[in-house]
């Protein structure tokens, strides 16, 4: 399998370099000139990211092979999606946002080599870091300046960030659950499910963020075992990340965090109680040095605010796919009472009686799949809520938190479907649990039923 795995990349990779430039030169206005060597570069960053990520995979103590291969069949799945929309210039029809990118992050590589107009550009769309996504345009722009101008290179890089993901959520399920079919099952869902896969597959923020959540969600679950260096420098590393690609979401991990070790995610003992007092001080001091604290009154200031946020779900209510246009977020209760309508489209939308277009109508398929495993989901939560309730305390506390926030200041169904992804890849795994605990109860009772025929034979 893992021969295969290795022979088909290399197919991809070679159909890469010499199909996708001659296939790509009517779009020379928008991508450039791209040639076979722009399209070598791009494979090359892509294997030596792949590289590092499949070694790390392999020598996992539990199931190294089998994680290996999880993570080579997830890249391969995404190269495919991301050279279709790089190919066929799709980005405008799913997600526009990475031409945004694309322009910014080589305006940004521009004012580093001196260009003050093109520096006075990307100034203006990152305003100094205060605002949401500037990372992103310093990431292309870094991978610009490896490259050089590369599209292609951005979403390789993002689709190795998205097939990762599901090698991280399986050792997130493994080290709560300690059962390898949740661990598996939660890993497949992540590597496979259709809009995990099409928004890491672009040059889009989508795939590192998630990537971060699900990094600094892992490293939190170590830290609570173990105080460790490498973890706490992985940790502090991944919030960085996502405070400069999406600040909002960097404070509810972060609280998420603190409140996972302030309630203790193993039995409370002096050994545990002193090792998470240090984790949460070495995390503030690590996140105060970097300059969070300096920043987040500024954002905070211009965007913790109940009517930037009713300005913000207005804008996105009004479009085509917008709902509630009528809701008021402007004052407390009118948030609140928004909440429950807005955690029915932001899990569950879009529905096939909203569907009139053929961008609504292609996610109905994974949307089915979806509905089904909520009873799942529930089940999952269920038990996990009742025998390992410390041990979930990070993700449960960053999902439910996260859910609400998108649900108040979220008016459009599109923008819903996107940003679940973000509580998608740990969703799925209180659906593996639900799953597996459902099927073990039928195995056990087919095992009953055969041994109660095997009693009745021998009478």
């Amino acid at each position: 399998m893992n021969a295969l795995l290795t022979l088909l990349y290399l197919l991809l990779s070679v159909g890469i370099v010499i199909f996708v430039p001659p296939m790509v030169a009517p779009f020379a206005n928008v991508y450039g000139i791209f040639t076979g060597f722009d399209a070598a570069k791009a494979v090359l960053l892509c294997t030596g990211l792949a590289a590092i990520a499949g070694f790390y995979s392999y020598k996992r103590p539990n199931d190294g092979p089998f994680l290996l291969r999880l993570f080579v069949a997830a890249l391969l799945v995404r190269i495919v999606i991301g050279l279709a929309i790089f190919t066929f210039r799709g980005q405008d029809f799913f997600g526009g946002d990475a031409l945004t990118y694309d322009f910014f992050g080589n305006a940004q590589l521009l004012g580093w080599g001196g260009d003050k107009y093109s520096q006075l550009m990307a100034n203006r769309f990152v305003r100094g870091g205060e605002g949401s996504g500037w990372g992103m345009v310093y990431l292309v722009a870094a991978v610009y300046g490896l490259v050089g101008r590369n599209l292609l290179a951005v979403q390789l890089m993002n689709s190795v960030f998205g097939a990762a993901t599901a090698v991280i959520i399986y050792l997130c399920a493994q080290q709560v659950f300690k059962n390898s079919r949740v661990a598996r099952v939660a890993g497949i869902a992540v590597a496979f499910y259709p809009s995990l896969v099409l928004w890491s597959a672009q040059g889009l923020k989508d795939g590192p963020i998630v990537f971060c959540l699900a990094v600094a969600i892992l490293c939190t679950l170590k830290l609570g075992e173990k105080l460790s260096p490498k973890y706490m420098l992985i940790l502090s590393c991944a919030l960085l990340s996502l405070i400069a690609l999406r600040f909002y979401v960097f404070y509810m991990i972060a609280v998420a965090i603190v409140g996972a070790f302030v309630i203790g995610m193993q039995e409370v003992t002096a050994t545990s109680f002193v090792r998470q007092l240090t984790a949460v001080i070495l995390l503030g001091l690590a996140m105060t040095y970097i300059g969070v604290t300096r920043s987040a009154g500024v954002q905070l200031e211009r965007y913790g605010n109940l009517q930037g946020l009713q300005r913000s779900r207005s804008d996105q209510a009004r479009s085509e796919s917008g709902f509630g246009r009528d809701v008021d977020v402007s004052s407390t209760s009118g948030a609140l009472s928004t909440i429950p309508l807005g955690v029915v489209y932001l899990l569950f939308a879009p529905f096939p009686w909203q569907i009139t277009s053929l961008r609504q109508s292609i996610t109905l398929p994974e949307m089915i799949i979806w509905w089904a495993s909520v009873p799942f989901l529930v089940l999952g939560l269920w038990f996990a809520i009742k025998y390992r309730l410390r041990m979930i305390s990070p993700i449960l506390i960053f999902t439910v938190m996260l859910t609400l926030a998108y649900s108040v200041f979220q008016g459009n169904v599109g923008t819903a479907y996107r940003q679940r992804a973000q509580l998608l890849v740990f969703y799925f795994i209180f659906v593996a649990v639900g799953f597996v605990l459902v099927k073990e109860r039928r195995e056990e009772r087919k095992l009953r039923n055969a041994e109660e025929r095997i009693r009745l034979s021998k009478r």
